[in-house]
């Protein structure tokens, strides 16, 4: 047997991403455990449904929707006057298009000095660093704030209007700033697929007493206006992937569009576009709008794919198979449930499938120490959505704000004052160094 390890030299805080070096499992009991870093070989995600889909659908996926979703934006095509990337694929970028942020070379300061000119870096982004998006946690008159203040302005950019002179956001007091990584997309229209009664059974549900021993109790994020179940976001905060599409859209990228038609920052000399800059074409071309487009790339790709399991894959190794066991034994998957399946849906891939997400798509408290003093729905300062675990094998930054790159720093994060995770995490400091290399081999083999 073999495990995926670092080298010896990561055990003095040197975590690096370099390759992974194979050792007996027998050997790994002389390390302390440590993370084994990103899952190596071709991206496990990033692909339609293989099957289920219409000739329709794959045509649109493939001819509209990625060509959407990886367009650069320039500000004819309404980008700005804030922003804080040009591209949807820009940001969910890693493994694949529609994931996450890349491990390195950060688009948001690579790309900043033919992006945003006339702009500085802030010192939050670095070159090896997650793509971030900034909030304020209150206004300067100290009431709530919890909006997106966009990194970038369009001033110094070659197709600037002329007399657009805004300024970049004052970020010096970091005490009133916090952070969000994009999340991946990877499995999406799955997750939308998913009924309402089916998370609230599933989060009702304890039939070990294992989350009423534990303290983990947590709720579902509703819609303000018919109470349904929100699920996408940090804080599950968007119902649906249109949504969360259009939301994006205007925020990220400054684009006005069906959902969110009004500018962000309507200074007259840089808000020159009619609005909405981006919007469904009623000329009888069937032209959607670029929010659609999203929605069906997000909505069509496939769920990532495991290093090893049931066939057709490779068995897996008796450490990730034991690390399979100890997560749920321990109590992981009481907050992240290894799999919920879809309703009935018109598309055959989506259909009544099993989705091996790895959450419940619930908020819980998450304690002090990840509290982000935003609210946003019923999920108040310090509640998230259980991070959905498939595909991160392949990821490169963990927790909301993506703080570490480190898997086991992002484990031991979940405990905290007021952390429901906390006697989890308890019971997990409390196995051998080699039980928890075993947790950390499988997770890292989603």
């Amino acid at each position: 047997m073999i495990a995926f390890i670092r080298p010896k030299r990561a055990l003095s805080g040197l975590f690096r991403r370099s390759a992974c070096v194979l050792l007996p499992l027998a050997a790994v009991a002389a390390y302390a455990q440590v993370d084994p870093g990103i899952r190596g070989g071709p991206p496990e995600a990033g692909q339609p449904f293989a099957t289920g889909m219409s000739a329709g659908d794959m045509a649109f996926f493939t001819t509209i929707a990625t060509a959407t979703f990886t367009e650069v934006e320039n500000v004819a095509s309404g980008l700005g006057p804030r922003f804080n990337l040009d591209s949807c694929g820009g940001c969910h970028a890693f493994p694949a298009v529609g994931g996450s942020s890349p491990p390195a070379n950060n688009p948001q300061v690579v790309n900043a000095p033919s992006f945003a000119p006339g702009n500085t870096v802030p010192p939050f982004l670095t070159l090896n660093g997650p793509i971030r998006e900034v909030r304020f946690i209150r206004q300067p008159n100290g009431s709530p704030d919890g909006g997106v203040h966009d990194i970038f302005t369009i001033v110094g950019r070659p197709d600037n209007p002329a007399g657009c002179a805004i300024t970049q956001p004052d970020f010096s007091n970091t005490n009133n700033i916090i952070f969000r990584i994009p999340t991946p997309t990877f499995g999406a229209g799955l997750i939308e697929g998913i009924p309402d009664s089916t998370i609230k059974a599933n989060l009702a549900a304890d039939p070990t007493g294992l989350k009423r021993r534990m303290g983990i109790t947590g709720h579902v994020n509703t819609s303000g206006n018919d109470g349904t179940v929100t699920r996408f976001g940090w804080k599950a905060q968007n119902k649906s992937l249109l949504i969360f599409a259009g939301e994006a859209y205007n925020v990220e990228m400054g684009v006005t569009n069906e959902n969110f038609p009004n500018e962000r920052d309507d200074t007259p000399n840089c808000a020159t576009n009619a609005l909405a800059e981006s919007e469904t074409g009623f000329d009888g071309a069937d032209s959607p709008s670029d929010i659609v487009a999203f929605m069906g790339f997000m909505r069509f790709l496939d769920q990532p794919k495991p290093a090893c399991g049931a066939a057709p894959l490779p068995a897996c190794s008796g450490s990730i198979n034991n690390g399979r066991s100890l997560f749920s034994s321990i109590g992981c998957a009481a907050c992240h449930t290894p799999s919920l399946t879809t309703g009935r849906s018109t598309v055959a891939a989506m259909n009544q499938q099993q989705a091996n997400l790895f959450s419940d798509l619930a908020v819980h408290h998450m304690g002090s120490g990840l509290a982000d003093q935003i609210t946003q729905g019923s999920a108040v300062a310090d509640e998230f959505r259980t991070a959905p675990l498939w595909g991160v094998g392949q990821r490169a930054f963990f927790l909301h704000d993506g703080r570490t790159s480190d898997l086991l720093q992002a484990i031991r994060d979940h405990a905290s004052n007021g952390s429901e995770a906390s006697a989890v995490i308890g019971v997990f400091r409390q196995l051998r160094s080699s039980q928890q290399q075993d947790i950390l081999n499988f997770l890292r083999s989603l």
